[in-house]
């Protein structure tokens, strides 16, 4: 049942984006902030605030068994049994892992895969994850020196055909998200510097489920999809 109370259904979302909740709750949740913009932007301030804490988690060096598992995800390696397999298909492993130690892991190992560095200067990169408890990657951002920015798939999203992705960042919360276009499911994008702006790290970068045609407000309206902060990955 959801609650009447704002605080109580605030408190009720913060629940279900920590996976507390069970299936039939969690059901409800997630139909509540797909059709009530109020609970969506709760929604979206908790993955933020949840982001931010995870952000000063300390970084860990990451497990020998993380390589093969990401090149296995990534399609470069045939399945190789093991040991260690069901250790990191367990979803318990998962949710132990905090998304900001996913984030500084993936960036440590896709960096030299996804694309060759072009020219030596400030470069960026971003790994978009499932907010909540899943942190799942479904897609990685890389800001090369000359501010050109490109977004690669790792995933193949099913989005309905009266929906849209749209991409947004966010560099102050006192300004507020800024719409960086949408995106076709699946398929890689490139923006040019002019359209991106100066990036920092820790800047903000988001994927939301949007109407056809994108947000109708200057902000998101819909559900994160995936969410992650920029990491400078090489400087002169």
């Amino acid at each position: 049942m959801i609650p009447h109370d704002p605080e109580e259904r605030r408190a009720l979302i913060g629940e279900y984006l920590l996976g507390l909740l069970d299936e039939r709750d969690a059901t409800e949740v997630r139909q509540l902030i797909d059709e009530d913009e109020q609970a969506a932007r709760m929604a979206l301030d908790w993955e933020r605030l949840f982001l931010e804490l995870s952000d000063q988690v300390p970084a860990q060096a990451p497990s020998p068994a993380l390589w093969p598992r990401i090149r296995q995800s990534l399609g470069l390696d045939e399945p190789r049994p093991g040991p260690l397999a069901n250790w990191w298909n367990s979803l318990l492993t998962w949710r132990l892992t905090s998304a900001a130690l996913a984030m500084a892991l993936l960036v440590a190992v896709l960096m030299p895969l996804l694309r060759a560095p072009d020219i030596i200067g400030e470069r960026y990169t971003v790994v978009l994850q499932q907010p909540g408890e899943a942190a799942k990657p479904g897609w990685v951002i890389q800001v090369s020196s000359d501010g050109t920015l490109t977004l690669d798939p790792l995933v193949a999203d099913q989005v309905p055909d009266d929906h849209a992705l749209q991409f947004w960042t966010l560099i102050d919360p006192a300004d507020g998200p800024r719409s960086l276009g949408l995106v076709e499911a699946g398929q890689p994008l490139r923006l040019p510097a002019e359209q991106i702006g100066a990036v920092q790290a820790g800047q903000l970068f988001e994927l939301t489920l949007e109407p056809a045609g994108g947000s109708p407000y200057n902000r998101p309206s819909g559900p994160v999809l995936y969410i992650g902060r920029a990491v400078l990955a090489s400087a002169n």
